[in-house]
């Protein structure tokens, strides 16, 4: 599997290193090359490709009602790694009216972990499912619900999630966490992973997995530090991550080139782009050009060393940021997306001369928009009461809102409506051209 995983990563590396002129015709061998890690297709070995001679099309009586009945499920087990043990557990489920839709084999030292994409009836619960398994010989047993998304295969997803990482650095903590399920994913910077208890020096190269825990070296330096308390990782899923992560560091920094041309109402042209770390000195420009006091509604007190926090906001491996910037190229607004844990904060900083023009408004609709899109249930901003821009920016989105206060500061949190990212008018600018 790893090494399969290794020729994919060295096969998209190459691809997009040569950028959009790349004929579309080689994508078809990595497809190929990542379907064949392992996987074993939905209905293998369970029918001909041909239908019946005298299959009409027609589904059989009742099929309808019996697919509205049932339910998906996602389950791992550990079987003995011995001849008739897959076997035996496949014939109970098909005891039980279950459909195997897809099964992912992960070999470890004893036994097998297999992975399934069940189809149940759906009076059948996740305790009733479990224990089936365990009677007919599996261990270890998990389950949860699944929903559509499931349904595609392991490699089309993983060839999906290479290409997004391959496209934007700021994909890879995203790309990771659809990749690995549920799960908490931490950015450490080389000067603070020591006191995280995970020290550069710790982490060989080929990173660690320890059971619910998986760490691996970050290309700009530092340590990725990944937990899933409710399952362990198996050796496969390892080997998939640190691929991607490879991927990450060949490729090196590249941001999505596409910029939105925007006109204040005022006649002003304004352009919003995505930034990072290359715009730390720009942004820092900003930061001496605004007064003390919009600093210190941004961070919450006085701004010490500008160079170590901005280089910080502006790493794409802790979120995204976009930058507003005029014709003549000066940075006037930055607006922060950050991965805080599996929770997503949203800050914005705008210069004294350009507030109260909508600019603020335009960078948190946008990023609420990118929030939703990457499968976010909510975002929360960290402000002060006494920052009213920001708070009737909040308001301005539309969503169902909660405020906290935590320790002097407001917390305003914005729940998301699922599976479809937020449709935030343009405040006070119209859209003149994208290029």
């Amino acid at each position: 599997m790893s090494r399969d995983l290794s020729d994919v990563t060295d096969a998209l590396t190459h691809l997009f290193a040569h950028g959009p002129a790349v004929p579309a015709m080689l994508l078809a061998p990595v497809a190929a090359l990542i379907a064949t890690a392992g996987v074993r297709p939905p209905g293998a070995q369970r029918h001909g490709q041909a239908p019946p001679p005298d299959d009409t099309g027609a589904r059989p009586p009742g099929a309808e009602a019996e697919a509205e009945a049932s339910a998906l499920w996602r389950m791992r087990t550990t079987v003995r790694d011995a001849p008739g043990s897959l076997a035996a557990l496949c014939a109970a489920l098909a005891d039980r009216r279950i459909d195997i839709l897809s099964l992912q084999t992960h070999p470890l030292a004893e036994g097998t972990v297999d992975e399934f994409l069940l189809r149940a009836p759906g009076e059948l619960a996740g305790s009733e499912l479990a224990e089936l398994v365990t009677e007919a010989g599996g261990a270890h047993t998990w389950t949860e619900r699944a929903d559509a998304h499931d349904l595609v295969d392991a490699p089309t997803r993983l060839l999906g999630l290479a290409t997004r990482t391959a496209l934007d650095a700021a994909e890879l903590p995203l790309a990771l966490r659809q990749l690995l399920g549920r799960c908490t994913i931490r950015s450490l910077p080389a000067s603070t992973a020591g006191s995280a208890g995970s020290a550069v020096d710790d982490v060989p190269p080929q990173g660690t997995l320890e059971d619910t825990v998986l760490r691996l070296r970050a290309p700009e330096g530092g340590v990725i530090s990944v937990e899933r308390p409710y399952l362990p990782f198996t050796p496969a899923e390892f080997a998939r991550a640190r691929a991607l992560v490879e991927l990450d560091a060949r490729l090196g920094p590249r941001l999505p080139r596409g910029r939105d041309e925007l006109t204040l109402s005022e006649g002003r042209n304004i352009t919003v782009r995505r930034a990072d770390t290359r715009d730390v000195e720009a942004a820092k420009a900003m930061h001496e050009r605004c007064s003390a006091r919009t600093r210190g509604m941004r961070y919450h007190g006085p701004v010490g060393d500008a160079d170590r926090y901005l280089n910080h906001l502006l790493s794409p491996r802790f979120g995204r940021t976009l930058a507003v910037q005029t014709a003549s190229g000066r940075i006037v607004g930055l607006g922060h997306l950050l991965w805080d844990g599996d929770e997503t904060e949203v800050a914005l900083l705008v210069e004294d001369a350009w507030q109260r023009r909508g600019v603020g408004a335009e960078l948190l609709g946008r990023l609420v928009a990118m929030a939703a899109e990457t499968g976010c249930e909510s975002v929360y901003a960290v402000t002060q009461a006494s920052n009213t821009g920001m708070v009737a920016a909040m308001r301005g989105l539309g969503l169902p809102l909660d405020y906290q206060i935590e320790e002097g500061t407001l917390v305003v949190t914005a729940r998301l409506a699922p599976a479809s990212p937020a449709a935030v008018p343009l405040a006070h600018a119209e859209r003149i051209g994208t290029d």
